[in-house]
């Protein structure tokens, strides 16, 4: 059964909206795209390329999608672990607008996103990747169908922009499995799923009879 993981940059104020460039998403009037690059260094690097190196297919959110497309078939090198594995490796875009993707080996999935989802999951496999696609991190998050998140979070406040973490949802602890520190002052956290968030109070426990 495969595993569904969800890796996602952001920043201390939880804002995961267009990290790589100032058009990558606009909406809502969002101004900081790019906030993500300044912070690029070797450890990043390496943390991404074991990261697609676990991958048998992705799951993508209709904009990232198409972010994707038109820019990695672009690179030919076989020995990029990013580009060969996106270039490659079956693709599936959840989108109730996307009529047909063109990038080899995607396919569109319009139908109920939990039975979709639980589908990708019963065939065998390691994981089932979710990069960016916020909307649809929302949503996975939501329906607790994330079994592993792989934060980025970037030492940058912005104040503004769509926010990984949506109100609603079930309530759900995670388990730390890993964490390391990047150069530029990255700190990478990975959490599993440790099932329902338990609750408790740090009112003392007074006999108020003695």
């Amino acid at each position: 059964m495969a595993t569904l993981t969800l890796t996602t940059f952001m920043t201390l104020d939880g804002v995961m909206q267009a990290p790589g460039g100032p058009d990558e998403d606009r909406s809502d009037g969002f101004e900081y795209g790019g906030w993500s690059v300044p912070f690029v260094d070797e450890e990043f690097g390496r943390f991404i390329d074991e990261v697609f190196q676990r991958v048998d297919c992705f799951l993508l959110g209709r904009r990232t999608y198409e972010i994707f497309a038109s820019y990695w078939p672009k690179v030919t090198d076989e020995n990029d672990p990013v580009a060969s594995r996106l270039n490659t490796l079956p693709k599936y875009v959840f989108s109730t607008t996307l009529d047909h993707a063109d990038w080899h080996n995607s396919t569109v999935l319009k139908g109920d996103l939990t039975e979709e989802v639980n589908r990708l999951k019963q065939r065998p496999g390691r994981e089932i990747q979710v990069h960016g696609s916020a909307r649809l991190a929302q949503s996975l998050l939501a329906h607790g169908l994330v079994d592993e998140l792989n934060l980025l979070v970037y030492p940058v406040f912005l104040g503004k922009g769509r926010r990984l973490f949506p109100d609603g949802g079930t309530p759900t602890a995670f388990e730390l499995t890993g964490h390391r520190t990047t150069t530029t002052g990255i700190t990478i956290q990975t959490y599993r799923t440790a099932g329902p968030a338990q609750f408790g109070s740090f009112e003392l426990d007074v006999d108020l009879d003695r």
